[in-house]
């Protein structure tokens, strides 16, 4: 079968939910809120051209429980319906066309860096690594009414956001967020009912599942991204990933989103945090934790995505067809060019290709976080209207944000767009 044609067959998702193409636009961090919390209309002006550029299934960028709780400056907030009527015009615009666009639910925890927030919390008071700790406070341990609350707050933003018009809503349980942090075992070291073993750290996130499920009926689709593993010493396995698949997919998940990863260790971005030479079969086959999805594929029948790594229709068309995945995920792609699925969907190359973006400055491209801020800055010129720059220059962006960031009198050891979703 051409690669076009499996890349345009419709999905049925568990709860009958039909996706019209195998294409998933995984979440970017658009940082497009007003001060507030509110959406706005760069928002929807994103996001229609996302729909009219022919993906399938659209995943926003983080979109926070809690307004104390922010992982960056400019996050959507959603914990009242508040700000109900601008919810409502970005979700008219990112569902034209048939399009699903899933809001991505998220707290940050541990994750979040100093001064935005008045406390940071987590699910224990675990420091970053020492290079790190310039950025990112040691968080408070939640207490277990706090834990409690949390997961009510969860099930009430769903609530919100099935009345303002979306298709469905992800849980983000991956890249070193609130949900992952709970996953983890080098970063949840409770004794309690949330922590301590396997099963205690997996009944957070299905905790969560369930009080969206409650709040939104059966037929709302929800998934959920979670990390293939930490790739840190210590952390959430592989093997856990797995289990923890296991019991998502026996209560119900909808869509499982596969990644890896955290800001300590960003295997997310496809930077390498090693010197061993990339695999010619990772090579061949592009995505980035294809290996651990045939994995998944043994262990659940729920509907999986890979995002990271693709290229070619080719390869795309090839993961679904050895029943690995189920959908195949982009998003630097479509920050530059939001129309690519049109071109992928008519049988045609995309127009530009994504490429390392670096600034020649050894230790901030060694933190693998800038080609999260260049493309973020080309979302937000497509919110504004204006056509992406494939070719801006990587040095110049990071310029820019420390020139800034030192006349606002902020700390430009980090700008604090760098953030992955």
């Amino acid at each position: 079968m051409p690669s076009q044609s499996v890349l345009a067959q419709a999905l049925t998702l568990p709860n009958g939910a039909v996706i019209k193409n195998r294409l998933f636009k995984s979440a970017m961090s658009e940082t497009l809120g007003t001060p507030e919390g509110a959406a706005t209309p760069e928002l929807a002006r994103l996001y229609q051209a996302w729909a009219d550029g022919g993906i399938g299934l659209c995943v926003t960028g983080n979109v926070m429980i809690d307004r104390g709780a922010r992982g960056e400056p400019g996050n959507v907030v959603i914990e009242d319906p508040q700000h109900l009527a601008a919810l409502k015009a970005w979700a008219r615009a990112a569902t034209r066309n048939g399009t699903h666009c899933w809001v991505q639910l998220n707290h940050p925890g541990r994750q979040a860096p100093r001064g935005l927030n008045r406390e940071t919390v987590a699910p224990s008071a675990v420091p970053f690594r020492d290079e790190m700790q310039a950025f990112f406070a040691t968080a408070r341990e939640l207490t277990r009414a706090e834990v409690r609350a949390l997961i009510n707050r969860f099930g009430k933003a769903a609530r919100i956001v099935k009345k303002a018009g979306f298709s469905g809503v992800q849980i983000h349980g991956a890249h070193g967020y609130l949900v992952s942090q709970f996953l983890s075992p080098r970063s949840n070291q409770r004794t309690d009912d949330w922590g301590g073993t396997p099963e205690k750290r997996r009944r957070f996130v299905l905790a969560v599942y369930q009080a969206m499920r409650k709040a939104v009926g059966p037929d709302f689709p929800i998934g959920v991204k979670l990390n293939s593993a930490d790739f840190q010493r210590g952390g959430f396995t592989e093997e856990e990933s797995l289990d923890t698949l296991r019991a998502l997919a026996a209560a119900g998940i909808d869509l499982i989103e596969i990644s890896g990863g955290t800001y300590e260790a960003p295997a997310m971005t496809g930077v390498k945090t090693s010197q061993a030479p990339v695999k010619a079969s990772t090579r061949a086959r592009e995505a980035y934790f294809l290996a651990f999805a045939e994995k998944a594929r043994a262990a659940v029948d729920t509907p999986l995505v890979v995002t990271g790594g693709f290229r070619t229709a080719r390869a795309m068309a090839q993961a679904i067809e050895s029943g690995a995945v189920d959908m195949v995920g982009l998003a630097r792609i479509l920050a530059i060019e939001p129309d690519a699925p049109l071109r992928l969907l008519a049988g045609q190359p995309t127009a530009h290709q994504v490429k390392p973006i670096t600034t020649g400055l050894r230790v901030i491209d060694k933190l693998g976080l800038l080609e999260i801020s260049w493309y973020t800055g080309q979302l937000r010129r497509i919110g504004r209207g204006e056509a992406p720059r494939p070719n801006e220059s990587g040095l110049w962006v990071f310029a820019r944000q420390a020139w800034h960031m030192a006349t606002a009198g902020k700390n430009i050891g980090l700008p604090s767009r760098l953030r992955a979703t």
